[in-house]
């Protein structure tokens, strides 16, 4: 009898047929292996750009009313991030250094939890879009200063020699039909891993958009498509110094 299976297996068809358009899209560890492959990409699966944005260690996808923010450190002046912004909701992406063999993902959710339970939030680690995940909600204040619960999706993939993390925020967070646009410009990113040495955890390098006219890789024009939404921030915290940042480096 399946999980979610309320009768005997003489049941009328169209009452199972019922119950599964009901079910969660992630009601099994089983049901989400059966998905089909999608990205994010390695560099070596990719022919060429395509509609996305050249940003050195990653390549991100454009869409109309996407609009993307650069996040650079005031210290360095060196590009950390970048945030895709688009219907009231955001999606932060950063690309870091992974071990030829394990992935990291396991243990930076871990921490993650633990890090957020020690600023008084709560964690739910739940199977998602790109497998495991973290729906986290903090303590924060509204405009009126009155308390109020701020909430953000962790998502991370673990790819060949690199990690990959986002941070959906805004209407995203909580609703599925909102950020099914930015799940899907996570799920076309590629990742360009440099083949220089480096520890896990280490940020790949990012690069600001190339202008239009340079040329990119193999000689072929720089993709530049929504670059004019395109402008340089402060680095973005979605957990207000939480541990999207500091759990990492």
């Amino acid at each position: 009898m399946g999980l979610f299976r309320r009768s005997a297996a003489n049941e009328p068809a169209q009452d199972e047929a019922a119950e599964s358009e009901s079910r969660p899209a992630w009601d099994s560890v089983a049901s989400e292996r059966e998905r089909p492959a999608q990205g994010p990409f390695d560099r070596s699966q990719v022919d060429q750009t395509g509609p996305r944005v050249d940003l050195g260690a990653i390549w991100l996808p454009v869409l109309p009313g996407l609009e993307l923010r650069m996040e650079i450190d005031k210290k360095t002046q060196k590009v950390t991030g970048v945030t895709a912004a688009l219907a009231g909701s955001t999606l932060q992406v950063q690309a870091f250094a992974a071990p030829r063999t394990d992935g990291i993902w396991d243990e930076i959710r871990a921490e993650l939890a633990t890090s957020v339970a020690q600023q008084g939030g709560t964690v739910d680690d739940v199977p998602g879009v790109f497998g495991r995940e973290l729906l986290v909600r903090l303590p924060a204040t509204d405009q009126e200063g009155k308390p109020a619960v701020r909430p953000a999706r962790f998502v991370g993939v673990d790819g060949p020699r690199w990690f990959l993390r986002g941070v959906l925020s805004g209407k995203a967070a909580l609703d599925h039909e909102a950020a099914r646009q930015l799940e899907s410009v996570f799920a076309n990113i590629v990742v360009v891993r440099d083949q220089s040495p480096r520890p896990p955890r280490d940020l790949l390098t990012l690069t600001l958009p190339k202008a239009p006219g340079q040329r990119g890789e193999a000689g072929a024009p720089a993709a530049t498509a929504g670059l004019e939404g395109v402008t340089p921030q402060v680095p973005f915290d979605p957990l207000k110094r939480g541990p999207e940042i500091t759990e990492i480096r």
